[in-house]
């Protein structure tokens, strides 16, 4: 990842994305209305979420990543069925079920997994893409290219959820109430196995976790430890994981990260920042902070006019 990314993660105050994390818990709505036109879509200030938010089909043509994690689009996306034998899509009305064929088959892969080494009846996904990716007009400020997909920590119901369930329905907060750690009434061995089969998947190039989970996973993991290598602390993540796969063989657009650092990454040192207390208890600024303006079309990658375009 670019160093400038990174650090611009690590300065983000904890509340703004503890505000990101609640949104992917927020309920939804059975009968969604559509978003009003915009008055002027070719003015060069526009947002490109407010571009990308109204498109609700892919492209139609061939399968290509544009860009980096937080800053590309898709052409051709593919959406992962909202049923599946050991599977079901949650939050139907964001339209965010979209993405690169590889994560739609890894999904459905790790979905059987979670059933087969976990005895969970399957997962529940939560926010993948746009069917143009794309900056969201609420929540992620990745999750553009299609490689990027949410992971509910609370295991697939015995049943099919209605949709008034799949928009009301809240995962399980994981972390303990004083941020230091799981929470061991919901906490179980089979979470360790879900994000292990994830993050042995060759295709994976990150999960992001809570920094307790991640402390639960170095603390509980027997065996080949390698695959700990690629759970990352995140801020937010306390009711999901979120897998991110790598760039596609062959896609010469998409914009890769540099795969994680060697090691656990389970020392004392590695998860000091997460539980240090300016993480934890944030003071307010004494001056607030001006608000980022949105990310145009023209911010993006030339070729996402094209995918934004395209039949």
């Amino acid at each position: 990842m670019n160093p400038r990314l990174i650090l611009t993660l690590l300065l983000l105050p904890a509340a703004i994305v503890t505000a990101a994390n609640a949104l992917a818990q927020d309920k939804g709505s059975v009968d969604p209305k559509p978003l009003p036109v915009l008055a002027n879509p070719n003015d060069p200030h526009v947002a490109a979420k407010e571009l990308f938010g109204r498109k609700v089909l892919p492209t139609r043509t061939p399968t290509q990543v544009v860009g980096f994690y937080a800053k590309g689009c898709i052409a051709g996306a593919e959406a992962l069925p909202i049923n599946g034998p050991t599977w079901q899509v949650m939050r139907l009305s964001r339209n965010r079920n979209w993405a690169h064929p590889q994560m739609v088959e890894l999904l459905e892969r790790l979905s059987t997994k979670a059933n087969k080494a976990a005895g969970w009846p399957g997962l529940l996904v939560g926010d993948m893409s746009q069917p143009r990716g794309g900056p969201m007009i609420t929540g992620h400020a990745s999750h553009q290219v299609g490689l990027d997909a949410d992971i509910w920590l609370t295991p697939m119901p015995n049943k099919q959820l209605s949709r008034n369930e799949r928009e009301e329905m809240s995962a399980v907060m994981m972390v303990r109430r004083d941020r230091l750690d799981i929470d061991p009434t919901v906490w179980t061995p089979s979470h360790l196995s879900v994000i292990r089969a994830a993050a042995q998947e060759p295709s994976v190039e990150r999960i992001f976790v809570n920094a307790a989970i991640k402390k639960a996973l170095c603390r509980e993991a027997k065996g080949d430890r390698s695959w700990l290598s690629k759970v990352r602390p995140m801020y937010g993540h306390d009711y999901h994981f979120h897998v991110r796969i790598k760039c596609p063989l062959g896609g010469t657009a998409c914009e890769s990260q540099p795969p994680p650092a060697d090691g656990e990454g389970c020392s004392a040192g590695d998860l000091a920042y997460w539980f240090s207390d300016a993480v934890l208890h944030p003071k307010p600024p004494v001056t607030p902070p001006k608000p980022k303006p949105p990310m145009t079309l023209a911010e993006l990658p030339t070729a996402c006019r094209q995918v934004l375009t395209a039949p």
